[in-house]
């Protein structure tokens, strides 16, 4: 299969790096790197992340998406968090995201203006992994998942590909996943398709790559991201390469003509794989939903967007913290879920669906 003509690279405008992140050799790396781009370094003086935004809204927001912010880790983020269904634990390797999504669900989870930060002090955070090994409570404790080991995932906050031709951070953490004797893996999705640099590390298959995919006639909800039919070139590039391979479907769009489009999608992803042997394959169905929270800052970010965020077939649902969301009603799920386990077990027999939310 034939490598994408030219991955999009995300390349930041500019690099706010703290004087406590220039301390660390993997934060100074990450500055090197940028200024190799042709990114603007700005180095603060102190340990407070500052930009002068000009003016606001729609201005404000372009600015901070192009604005990488290297930045030590607090130690909470060495305590990790549990991530179901999807994981075990969170390892963050960044907070924020410099695609362009108009139903992104950290919108409603992080505050101030969307400024990628990634962390300087990568050997602190890896330290606490093997803490957590054996601890979880979704593959650890799972018979279907138990062949995972402890999973730990690297893109609940970040895509992390995205960010990697400055970071350089998923690749250390692949390798380190590869090189330990411990029950364990890595995980991350991505809608990024600049693989390259993965392709011959020494992963054991210790790291699943997943891409995260809705079908072209969505591709306006997700600008700045790689084409579709460039993320399953680099899906199936990774399958060949020996790593663990995912579908991240999502978020499922109930629009209209969604059968037609999704059942499009599948089609195309046996399509990719085919003639592949060996393939560990994956599949995470994850519905569209909001919060009232997330709804206000995606409209002001995106006030042009047609995703519909109204109450229509929708309802809502609590959540453990005691917020709620408004998801699919029962009859819209009802129909999602047949139609996506049908077509893929059809489709992709051999694949394995690990949840449905």
């Amino acid at each position: 299969m034939p490598a994408p003509a030219s991955p999009r690279l995300w390349r930041p405008k500019r690099l706010l790096i703290t004087r406590a992140a220039r301390g660390f050799a993997h934060g100074r790396a990450m500055m090197e790197r940028a200024a190799a781009l042709g990114t603007t370094i700005v180095e603060l003086p102190g340990d407070r992340v500052t930009l002068d935004l000009p003016g606001d809204g729609a201005r404000a927001y372009a600015d901070a998406k192009q604005t990488l912010a290297v930045v030590v880790a607090p130690p909470s983020k060495r305590r990790f968090q549990p991530i179901p269904p999807s994981a075990d634990w969170r390892v963050d390797l960044a907070q924020g995201c410099p695609a362009h999504c108009s139903y992104c669900y950290l919108a409603g989870s992080l505050t101030g203006p969307p400024i990628t930060r990634a962390y300087a002090n990568l050997d602190e955070i890896v330290a606490a992994i093997p803490n957590h090994v054996g601890q979880g409570k979704v593959t650890s404790r799972s018979r279907a998942r138990a062949d995972e080991g402890t999973t730990f995932e690297a893109s609940c906050y970040t895509d992390p590909l995205a960010i990697e031709p400055v970071t350089g951070s998923l690749a250390a953490l692949i390798s380190w996943f590869g090189d330990t004797n411990l029950d364990a893996q890595l995980r991350f999705t991505s809608k990024f398709a600049n693989v390259d640099p993965l392709l011959t590390l020494a992963h054991r298959g210790r790291t699943r790559m997943r891409v995260s995919l809705n079908p072209a006639l969505y591709a306006r909800y997700e600008g700045g991201t790689a084409r579709v039919a460039d993320r399953l070139v680099a899906m199936r590039r990774m399958a060949d390469a020996g790593y663990p391979i995912g579908l991240t479907m999502a978020p499922i769009i109930a629009a209209e003509g969604w059968r037609e489009a999704y059942g499009g999608l599948i089609a195309d992803v046996a399509a990719a794989l085919d003639g592949a042997t060996g393939v560990d394959l994956t599949v995470e169905l994850i519905t569209h939903r909001f919060t009232e929270g997330s709804k206000a800052v995606l409209g002001s970010w995106y006030p042009g967007s047609a995703l519909d965020m109204t109450p229509e077939n929708r309802t809502e649902k609590r959540t453990k913290f005691g917020t709620s969301k408004q998801v699919y009603d029962t009859t819209t799920m009802k129909a999602l879920k047949t139609f996506f386990y049908d077509t893929i077990g059809e489709r992709l027999p051999a694949a394995r669906i690990l949840y449905w939310t």
